[in-house]
């Protein structure tokens, strides 16, 4: 069955300890805009918290699952170990350099390792974290900043950058990639650091919004996630015709995989690679304009229609988080 290549990433899932901060870093510091305040469909007892563009377009989602008191994070192989954010140009890593040292955020110096100047920071849990200029980029389209943040939209956040994956084992990770999701390698580059070697692979139209960044360590032990980890990947599918593709094609490949889930904002399908990340496809729709319009976005706690009727008892379970302000 014809499947269309995947269009590049879709949203990336990672964990924190407390909301309220969570919620303070990116809105307040990075100036992302909170689109959807939900809860883990999984665990209605927490939050799932969704940070994009101005309307949380497709390759723009970085979300969080509020997970009380989780332990710090033991950073390790087999896992995903940075997540890259996009600005529009170099001069704008520059605004964010002053604007990291003058709020004490955790940073490096600014880098041309990987082609595209970068600059690497980590949140208030150790979330790792990598801003990438899109002045040289081509490729797949970075979203719109809001407006109404309080960073200037023309130096805002665009979307999702390359997603790095440190393996143990990568010729495991690159066969699903490559064979399985159709994405194809392109030139790679040496760390800064370590002087190792970074495999670079691309999807869909390429570019800095549909790469994934493979990164070979052997020596450390497996991550221990934790606040500042990340639980998951996702990568776009157009819509649900192609996603039931998917789902047949890991049923061919003898991949253990979720099949269909509802997930009201996406349709989603989910499965291990062989170093055991978690991959997620999502559809680009419906969207998170459904059941809030677009100038309410993330004020106020959104439920998809399957747990309306247990509103009352999801909300005694969560503490109050006013995004509002």
């Amino acid at each position: 069955m014809n499947r269309k290549p995947l269009k590049g990433i879709h949203h990336v899932s990672a964990l924190t300890a407390k909301a309220k901060e969570n919620y303070h870093f990116y809105t307040k510091i990075l100036g992302m805009r909170l689109v959807k305040k939900t809860v883990n469909q999984d665990d209605t007892s927490v939050y799932h918290l969704f940070y994009a563009d101005e309307r949380g377009n497709p390759g723009t989602d970085l979300t969080f699952f509020e997970i009380p008191y989780a332990g710090r994070t033991h950073p390790g192989t087999n896992s995903i170990s940075a997540t890259s954010l996009r600005v529009r140009d170099d001069q704008t890593l520059e605004f964010w350099k002053t604007r990291f040292k003058k709020l004490q955020i955790d940073h490096d110096e600014i880098s041309y390792e990987s082609g595209r100047a970068s600059l690497a920071f980590r949140d208030h849990e150790g979330q790792r974290l990598i801003l990438v200029s899109d002045q040289e980029n081509e490729g797949v389209a970075g979203g719109i900043p809001w407006d109404k943040s309080p960073i200037p939209q023309e130096k805002g956040i665009t979307g999702l950058g390359p997603v790095h994956l440190t393996v143990s084992r990568p010729e495991r990770t690159i066969n699903v990639l490559t064979n399985l999701m159709g994405f194809r390698e392109k030139p790679g580059y040496k760390r800064e650091l370590d002087q190792k070697q970074v495999r670079v692979f691309e999807t869909g139209e390429g570019g800095s919004g549909a790469e994934i960044h493979i990164i070979q360590e052997e020596e450390m032990s497996r991550e221990r996630p934790g606040r500042g980890s990340v639980h998951h990947v996702a990568f776009r599918v157009e819509d649900v015709e192609e996603l039931n593709k998917w789902v047949e094609a890991l049923n061919e490949s003898h991949l253990s995989n979720s099949g269909f889930v509802e997930r009201y904002y996406f349709r989603s399908l989910y499965f291990r690679e062989p170093n055991g990340i978690l991959f997620e496809l999502a559809t680009d729709g419906p969207g998170f304009e459904g059941d809030e319009d677009f100038e309410h976005l993330g004020e106020n706690l959104a439920l998809p229609p399957y747990f309306e009727e247990r509103r009352k008892e999801i909300e005694a379970q969560l503490k109050p988080l006013d995004t509002k302000e």
